[in-house]
């Protein structure tokens, strides 16, 4: 074990209930961003031709917590770091996702339907993925079993943190095209710098043990983040999508919603130390990962 990591498990971050609020406010103030890009007719749509939306899901709730399992069998990291690895896979792909795909050239409409989808599917797969991983790696389980998580808990704090606004955005969008049309550029910058902002001033209170102990999660979250990357393309290319589809797939894949994993964390694991430390080192590469990748890919043209 990494000395670094040496009583991790036992480190609780400072956040207070008022952070939580408004953490919570500045993730549904997100989600509400990204559901004025949406209307009831889009969902029919991919209806009509599902294959991209469903390999998209499927590498996010199938294939990125299997690749997640197998890198905490071969590492055998600090029982509350692997939890956390496992907590962040479980979660539907962030908002952010949404805007790299646009700047990579891939399918921004699949990327943002992929999120909308991934959000309403996150009720019920964020709390199974959290205990079926979770379970099955002895020492998380014994954190899981001293824990007081109830499954139905998590599927409300999700429902409300991110499916109403969901429905809010998607509503005002289908009834005043006009009035989204003026916010949806300035909301979704404005959301995407609050929620940044947010990380930052939370890192920020807890400086000192961040520096402590960010060393012992820096490499899992490098190798874990690439896992996601590589996971989403080569799940989108044995399903024989475009490349305009992959390049959307294997982003929404690799940019994870790490807000509603502190909103978690904080919220049923009392800001157990290694699960808050990695969520919020993915919420800050993740971006770093994501901006990088667009403006590779950016250079050319992805083939429909």
């Amino acid at each position: 074990m990494n000395p670094a990591a040496a009583g991790i498990d036992e480190v609780v971050l400072n956040f207070s209930p008022t952070n939580l609020q408004v953490l919570n406010a500045v993730l549904a103030v997100v989600m509400f961003s990204i559901a004025i890009d949406l209307r009831p007719e889009d969902f029919k749509r991919l209806g009509r031709a599902p294959k991209p939306l469903l390999t998209g899901l499927f590498s996010q709730f199938v294939v990125l917590p299997a690749l997640t399992f197998l890198l905490i069998l071969a590492t055998a990291p600090p029982p509350s770091i692997a939890l956390g690895l496992i907590l962040v896979s479980a979660c539907p792909g962030g908002n952010i996702s949404n805007f790299i795909t646009h700047r990579a050239g891939g399918n921004a409409a699949l990327s943002v339907s992929m999120t909308a989808f991934a959000t309403v599917a996150a009720i019920f797969l964020t709390p199974f993925n959290i205990a079926f991983w979770g379970r099955l790696y002895r020492p998380t389980r014994e954190i899981l079993q001293n824990t007081s998580i109830d499954p139905v808990s998590v599927a409300i704090t999700v429902g409300l943190m991110l499916v109403l606004p969901l429905c809010l955005g998607m509503a005002l969008n289908s009834r005043r095209p006009d009035i989204t049309t003026r916010l949806r550029t300035p909301l979704q910058y404005l959301s995407m710098g609050i929620f940044i902002a947010f990380i930052l001033l939370a890192l920020a209170a807890n400086w000192a043990l961040f520096l402590q102990f960010a060393g012992a999660v820096a490499a899992l979250v490098f190798v874990h983040n690439g896992l996601a990357l590589i996971g989403g393309y080569a799940t989108a290319t044995i399903t024989g999508l475009s490349a305009f589809d992959r390049r959307a797939v294997m982003i929404e894949t690799g940019i994870q919603n790490s807000g509603l994993g502190l909103i978690l964390i904080f919220g049923f694991f009392s800001g157990l130390g290694g699960m808050a430390v990695v969520a919020a080192f993915w919420g800050i590469w993740h971006v770093v990962t994501g901006i990088a990748l667009a403006g590779l890919m950016a250079r050319t043209k992805a083939a429909r």
